[in-house]
């Protein structure tokens, strides 16, 4: 039988019907919601001090325009962050290793910034494709150049938690399947390759909150040119 180490990122299916939707709406049932009562439990405690610390030093750079945008974006990197954790148990699914939700993520969030910046400041949003400064005849190529680059950022968004993610997925299947195959032939090499497992798997935890929280900290700075 012939393993492909990609297999672990195709969308499971039952009876037909794609799982990736229910993987998606796992996380929001994990979230406990606001109690009624004047003191809560410690984990809706601790749930509320990282949503609120993490919402202070996202938007602390952008104006109270940028503000309303809070709820979105807090809401969207515990999203992903809650995707990228479940996705490191045992025999689950990564939706965020797709690259068409990630793409399906960035590209709505990025035109919605820039249409932001062409309506409330076009002169400002469109200054943004020429330095200042910049001499005469290096103003058309330097135009194509920026004017590439903004179109860029909604691929880089993607293209980089779907790399990060994959990358980090695939080292830890292969690391486990050289620990399971020198097992029985040399038992002190798979215990140490077990330990490197150990710890590549707590460097990928750290990948998995980091990259939700760039993914959205490139959203905030895209949203603080145009507001």
């Amino acid at each position: 039988m012939t393993l492909s180490f990609f297999d672990q990122f195709m969308s499971p299916t039952f009876m037909g019907l794609p799982l990736i939707g229910l993987a998606m709406a796992l996380p929001w049932i994990l979230f406990t919601s606001p109690a009624p009562r004047w003191l809560t439990n410690r984990f809706l405690t601790l749930q509320n001090w990282f949503i609120g610390r993490f919402t202070q030093q996202l938007f602390q750079p952008l104006n109270p325009e940028g503000h309303k945008w809070a709820l979105l974006f807090t809401s969207l990197m515990m999203f992903l962050f809650s995707l990228n954790m479940l996705g490191l148990l045992p025999y689950t699914f990564t939706p965020t290793t797709q690259l068409s939700l990630n793409m399906g993520l960035a590209v709505p969030f990025w035109l919605a910034t820039v249409l932001i910046g062409m309506r409330n400041q076009p002169t400002v949003a469109l200054g943004h494709l020429l330095p200042e400064g910049t001499p005469t005849p290096l103003i058309p190529v330097l135009i194509i150049i920026e004017t590439i680059s903004l179109f860029i950022r909604p691929i880089a968004l993607g293209v980089r938690l779907t790399a990060n993610l994959t990358a980090g997925h695939l080292l830890i299947q292969l690391i486990a399947t050289a620990a399971f195959v020198l097992l029985p032939l040399m038992p002190s090499v798979a215990i140490l390759t077990a330990i490197l497992l150990f710890l590549l798997t707590l460097l990928e935890v750290a990948v998995a909150m980091i990259q939700a929280y760039v993914f959205v900290l490139l959203l905030s700075l895209y949203l603080q040119e145009n507001v």
